[in-house]
């Protein structure tokens, strides 16, 4: 206890002359901004005066920009052909052989599972497989073949897995 306050009681009123001395002290100085940050934000009594220079200067960067589009102004006939880019649409990918393999048969026959793999050498070959297949790496039109070969992957690998301990 501070001169018979608690220290809670203390900072409070300590808090409170700190705020009267502040609003005496604070007469209305400059405004300190960021050039640029005002011009996009309104407040209650209108757009301050130094948005308005900011949004001036920004339309003048503008007017320096280059033109993305050909003035009227420039003749045509100085375009050659072959300085015009023809864009082809994008050729449509091919699925990979692996991708069209969807039985368990050929799935185990890629993962190459045998019994004498640890599960090291199991959660390997998991990994190793989950590179070339995993829907993530592959186009979105075979996603779904990727899928069902990742599920079934995984599937044999934990079969495998839970048969070590069964041995």
């Amino acid at each position: 206890m501070l001169l018979g306050q608690s220290i809670f009681q203390s900072v409070l009123t300590r808090l409170k002359e700190e705020e009267k001395d502040d609003e005496e002290a604070s007469p209305e100085g400059p405004d300190f901004r960021i050039r640029g940050l005002g011009a996009g934000f309104l407040t209650p009594d209108g757009r301050p005066a130094a948005s308005e220079a900011d949004a001036g200067s920004y339309l003048d960067y503008l007017y320096e920009w280059p033109a993305s589009e050909p003035d009227a102004q420039t003749p045509q006939a100085d375009i050659s052909p072959e300085a015009v880019k023809v864009e082809k649409p994008p050729e449509k990918p091919v699925m990979p052989a692996h991708l069209m393999r969807l039985t368990e048969e050929e799935i185990a026959e890629d993962l190459a599972i045998s019994p004498k793999d640890s599960e090291a050498s199991l959660n390997e070959k998991r990994r190793q497989f989950a590179k070339l297949n995993h829907p993530d790496r592959i186009e979105p039109d075979f996603r779904d073949n990727a899928t069902v070969r990742m599920k079934t992957a995984n599937l044999l690998i934990d079969r495998a897995i839970s048969s070590l301990y069964w041995r």
